[in-house]
């Protein structure tokens, strides 16, 4: 299925990875940049890029800044904060046309190189610092998006739950960063902040489109002025061990609904050989509508609103999310851990194993559809350290059995048990 492959080469600090295909009508670019979760930059790192998007030395003003992506065709430009593993990423990303389809008289994907690079390495600076006004109107920006989580109540209980699992690890913060250190921050000392993330950020740039290896790095060495140095690496997350017995933490909220989340331990990394086993694990206990979780807690038990699992191979963390009537909070609980007690014991219908694998393997297939999907896959090997093609692992996908899934179930144990209810006490026995 996967005949092209991604080049690598690296510019100074920046590895480069090129996948040259003519599949796509567009060059996607994706640039990465991972530093350590720490408590002392984790919010001036998650407001940098929002100040960057604001303007760079050649366009100053933002109006000026989005003409310029209108000039490129509507290039689109944008970015994410998120974590994997112990590290806070950002990633900005740029898509523009190829240039074989429009009457260009410029490389479309130099010029594209030439912003982002200039986006990343020459803001827009007053007096050796950051436009004032472009960091106060982005500290607004971020501390709403913060605020915002706890309006989303599902997102909410995941973002506490990972919090309580994960108390006395980087983990535990959020890729957003603090809200109550924004006002602290100044247009000086983000500045330096972000000068000593480009000193020690690992740097990922890569491009996916009909080019090569050898005329990516010519520009990205031109146009990316980054501090001299070698490239980075990334180290594997610790992974550790679920408590020897469940700690449960009861929040409290104006809510209508409760939302029982469990955060659970496996062991298992991504770079882990048993990391398929883990995948099908995860399907069958909670990650499609016909898994366990969903069949028995939602459809048979009629105990929740949705009911699911999620898995961060990165962290070895697996979670379970639902949502319920506060009264129901122990039959709930109970069902949930018969589910997993069910893994255990191999009691894995051929069906259940059967359809996880087949969605699976629908999903990595599908990978080879989004340009920016194939760049993901192939950042989570980097990341990690230990890179695998989209066929092998549907190849070890395939290969997993029920034996292999119930000797993963084996490894995971349930750390954390949160639940998010209302403020009255009567609604439901539940020791806090």
């Amino acid at each position: 299925m996967q005949t092209e492959v991604f080049q690598r080469g690296a510019v100074g600090r920046m590895r480069v990875h090129v996948l040259p295909t003519t599949r796509f009508k567009t060059f996607s670019l994706s640039l990465f940049a991972g530093v350590p979760l720490e408590e002392s930059r984790v919010t001036p790192v998650a407001l940098a890029p929002f100040v960057l998007r604001r303007g760079t030395r050649s366009y100053p003003e933002t109006i000026q800044f989005r003409e310029r992506l209108d000039e490129l065709y509507g290039a689109g430009f944008g970015f994410d904060i998120y974590k994997r593993g112990d590290y806070q990423i950002v990633q900005f990303r740029l898509d523009i046309i190829n240039d074989a389809f429009v009457s260009s008289s410029q490389s479309l994907l130099e010029e594209a190189l030439r912003f982002l690079g200039e986006a990343l390495t020459e803001p827009a600076i007053e007096s050796g610092a950051f436009s004032a006004k472009y960091v106060e109107s982005e500290k607004t920006t971020v501390q709403k998006r913060i605020e915002s989580i706890i309006n989303d109540k599902i997102r909410y209980a995941a973002e506490r739950c990972l919090e309580e699992m994960c108390r006395n690890e980087p983990y535990r913060l959020l890729a957003l960063g603090r809200k109550e250190e924004l006002p602290q921050i100044t247009p000086a000392s983000l500045y330096e902040s972000y000068r000593k993330w480009l000193d020690e950020a690992v740097f990922d740039l890569y491009v996916s489109g009909d080019t090569s290896l050898e005329q990516v790095t010519a520009w990205a060495g031109q146009y990316f002025k980054l501090p001299d140095g070698q490239p980075g690496t990334y180290r594997a997350a610790e992974i550790k061990s679920a408590s020897e017995a469940p700690r449960t933490v009861v929040e409290r909220l104006d809510v209508g609904q409760g939302k029982l989340n469990l955060g659970l331990r496996t062991g298992i990394a991504y770079s882990d050989d048993r990391y398929p086993d883990l995948l099908v694990y995860n399907g069958i206990l909670g990650a499609f509508p016909h898994s366990k979780l969903f069949i028995h807690v939602r459809e048979k038990a009629s105990l929740a609103y949705y009911a699911s699992s999620r898995l961060d191979g990165h962290k070895g963390l697996l979670t379970i999310q639902s949502g319920i009537e506060i009264a129901n909070y122990e039959r709930a609980l109970d069902i949930i851990r018969e589910q997993l007690d069910e893994m255990r014991a191999g009691h894995i219908e051929e069906q259940e194993l059967s359809k996880t694998k087949a969605m699976l393997v629908n999903q990595l297939r599908e990978i080879q559809d989004s340009a920016f999907e194939r760049i993901a896959f192939d950042y989570n090997g980097v990341v990690s350290g230990k890179q695998r093609s989209a066929d092998a692992l549907i190849a070890a996908i395939e290969s997993v059995t029920a034996d292999k899934a119930a000797a993963v179930a084996g490894n995971v144990g349930l750390d954390t048990i949160y639940f998010l209810r209302d403020l009255k006490e009567e609604a439901a026995h539940v020791q806090a």
